[in-house]
């Protein structure tokens, strides 16, 4: 398994956030038995710049958390067998052959804002917000109440095996 981990804010959180990345991303390719290893890409960012992807990306110029950048179009989400279907290498890594999932940015401003307003650790905050995008690169959503109960369930699950509680 390969994480690139790129950090671009000047604000730096005081615990060892590559381990509770890792961590987490580990914990749910197990829990939706992904098959391959993979490649996942986390950019830590700024309220600033996140605002700018957001904008570019979704026509929304404000911070978010999180963005998600699935590379897979799921049939059905956790699906892999999408993979199977003669188009390998537009999913895999040609120099390491692992599954590219995608990449994951995240507000290192809103970590630390939503882990107080929420009254849980930072630690807790950013392990949500992985686990919440990883599903996303799953090609789970939560645009609908039945697909935000599914994913919620499995973020919850996530984080339990890894006891990130509130």
């Amino acid at each position: 398994m390969t994480i690139n981990i790129d950090y671009e804010s000047d604000y730096k959180l005081a615990f060892d956030y590559e381990k509770i990345i890792h961590d987490v991303i580990d914990a749910a390719l197990d829990f939706e038995e992904c098959p391959y290893e993979t490649e996942v890409n986390v950019i830590l960012t700024t309220n600033e710049e996140i605002a700018m992807i957001n904008r570019d990306y979704r026509d929304l110029y404000k911070p978010t958390d999180v963005l998600s950048f699935p590379m897979i179009d799921y049939t059905r989400p956790g699906d892999f067998s999408v993979l199977e279907e003669g188009l390998e290498e537009d999913f895999f890594n040609p120099e390491s052959g692992e599954l590219m999932l995608g990449d994951i940015i995240l507000s290192v401003d809103k970590i630390v804002e939503q882990a107080e307003s929420y009254g849980h650790s930072q630690q807790r905050e950013l392990g949500f917000l992985v686990a919440h995008s990883m599903l996303h690169l799953f090609g789970y959503d939560h645009m609908e109440d039945e697909e935000r109960e599914v994913m919620e369930e499995k973020q919850r699950d996530i984080l339990n095996m890894l006891n990130l509680k509130r």
